[in-house]
């Protein structure tokens, strides 16, 4: 099903190819045919698909589960070649997956071992501004952050990632990321499928493009307005992987882990499968598709049937919305990729289903609105005309309200619009009711171009009039140039304060 509509171009993508033009029709159709990327048959799966282990932790004297991170650098041998020089979280590139349950208190002990300064931000996470983890709570070399808090949010899938001011991308691109898996006593009544790394998969998606030193590259491609492009895939770390499918039954916790690529996932031979979440948990019941287009920082987890002694491969097929005219090609609207073969065992084991009722539809719309705003995302580096300031508090919200926020992207560039702290609810895209991928909980949607989106959102619990958290781009290289801002919430008496000059809390346990 194709949503692309013909929208007029901006004077910056007119004018780019009007000077194209004027240096002859012939680089034009150069740079046209040379801007698709395409690796269907081109794959050898040959690599078992590497599951990240599960973190480890301890029980302290409070009750508290504490894990153990440390932030290092290292080296990492994907293909044939030399290796490539990478940052990881306890192992050499990305990190363990992290695991904890509604209810429970976590605490972190995060070593940083570069020669820089990063930080971890808790994507999709309910938590004090203090705990963020955003640029606020940067971590120096050779120094520890120990952040804690009590996990208080529906059985989900996040993640974490770093978040330094100006150099998110970089630090995303060489592999500081992990999954942080939610669980809840709701969905252990539930039979889906739940056996770690066998019937129940983490998928970190990656796309990288690698120089014949083994090296990131981080060249942005010509008239690209989306930043670092790669034209092969990493699954957990791993080219080329394989998983060995053994129950009928498989789900798949998909995460768009790239800086700035869309993914449009469906399977070979374009079967049908289930959308059972998105970011913020499960959704009241399965939706069937055969395609799900998720922008970076969006998760989604989605139910496969496999039969006995099949094999069949996970794809990222041309988008289906989202781009247009010239800007889709230069982009990666084009491009299809081999992500992943899943090879079924001649018996299958079959336990488990999709149950036809599952999670808790969003209903902040239910509630009063206390205020609505406006954000108007524009070119690579601004929201509502102006660029992220460390020291500038944007606004104030007050705990325990409901607000709506509409969010257009206002040109021809691809946004991801991602809020800390909350998980809200997509009332309406363009006045229409917002589509079946779009209607659980969301932390993170992708801005097709000139079209609004209103998102309604509570803030409950945590105030603070002096540490913000943030709202910007995903795509991260407009992020890294500004396209971000920053809120406080308020208790009932409280103003909205003044940035610390050195924000960054080391120690909070």
């Amino acid at each position: 099903m194709k949503r692309r509509k013909a929208l007029k171009w901006t004077a910056i993508g007119a004018g780019g190819l009007g000077a194209l033009a004027v240096g002859g029709g012939g680089a034009l159709a150069y740079v046209w045919s040379n801007a698709k990327v395409d690796t269907v048959g081109k794959v050898d799966f040959d690599t078992p698909l590497a599951i990240p282990p599960e973190a480890e932790s301890e029980t302290d004297s409070a009750g508290s589960r504490v894990f153990n991170l440390d932030i290092r650098a290292g080296r990492t041998q994907f293909k044939p070649g030399p290796a490539t020089e990478t940052w990881g979280v306890n192992q050499d590139y990305l990190g363990p997956t992290i695991r904890a349950r509604r209810g429970e208190e976590v605490a972190f002990a995060i070593a940083n071992g570069l020669d820089e300064e990063t930080s971890v931000h808790w994507h999709g996470m309910h938590l004090p501004a203090v705990m963020d983890g955003g640029p606020h709570q940067a971590i120096a070399p050779g120094e520890v952050w120990a952040p804690q808090w009590t996990i208080d949010q529906p059985a989900t899938t996040l993640w974490y990632h770093p978040h330094p001011h100006g150099e998110t991308a970089r630090h995303v691109l060489n592999g500081i990321s992990g999954l942080f898996i939610i669980d809840d006593d709701r969905t252990d009544e539930l039979n889906l499928p739940r056996t770690y790394g066998v019937d129940d998969v983490p998928m970190i998606v990656q796309d990288r493009k690698f120089d014949d030193a083994g090296r990131f590259e981080t060249t942005q491609p010509f008239m690209g307005s989306q930043g670092w492009m790669g034209d092969e895939i990493l699954v957990n770390g791993t080219l080329g992987p394989y998983h060995e499918v053994s129950t009928r039954l498989v789900r798949l916790r998909l995460l768009n882990g790239s800086n700035s690529r869309l993914y449009n996932f469906g399977f070979s031979d374009d079967r049908a499968f289930s959308l059972i979440g998105t970011d913020g948990g499960l959704l009241p019941e399965a939706w069937e598709t055969d395609r799900i287009q998720i922008s970076p920082g969006e998760r989604a987890e989605i139910v496969v049937a496999f039969e006995p002694g099949e094999t069949v491969e996970l794809r990222s097929y041309p988008a289906d919305f989202g781009y247009f005219g010239p800007f889709s090609r230069v982009n990666g609207g084009d491009d299809r990729f081999d992500v992943c073969r899943f090879r079924a065992a001649d018996s299958l084991a079959d336990d488990t289903e999709i149950p036809s009722a599952m999670g808790t539809a969003p209903d902040v719309d239910g509630g009063e609105v206390a205020e609505e705003r406006s954000f108007t995302l524009s070119g690579m580096s601004n929201i509502n005309g102006e660029s992220m300031d460390m020291q500038r508090i944007d606004f104030g919200v007050r705990v325990g309200t409901t607000e709506v926020w509409e969010v257009k992207s206002n040109d021809a560039y691809l946004h991801s619009f991602h809020v800390h702290d909350v998980q809200y609810q997509v009332l309406s895209v363009d006045g229409e009711e917002p589509p079946p991928f779009l209607r659980g909980w969301k932390d993170t949607v992708f801005l097709q171009p000139q079209k609004k989106y209103r998102l309604a959102m509570r803030f409950e619990d945590y105030t603070d009039p002096n540490l913000p958290y943030m709202y910007h781009c995903h795509i991260l290289v407009h992020e890294d140039r500004g396209m971000m801002g920053q809120f406080v919430v308020l208790g009932e008496d409280e103003e909205i304060g003044t940035v610390p000059e050195n924000s960054t809390v080391h120690d909070h346990s």
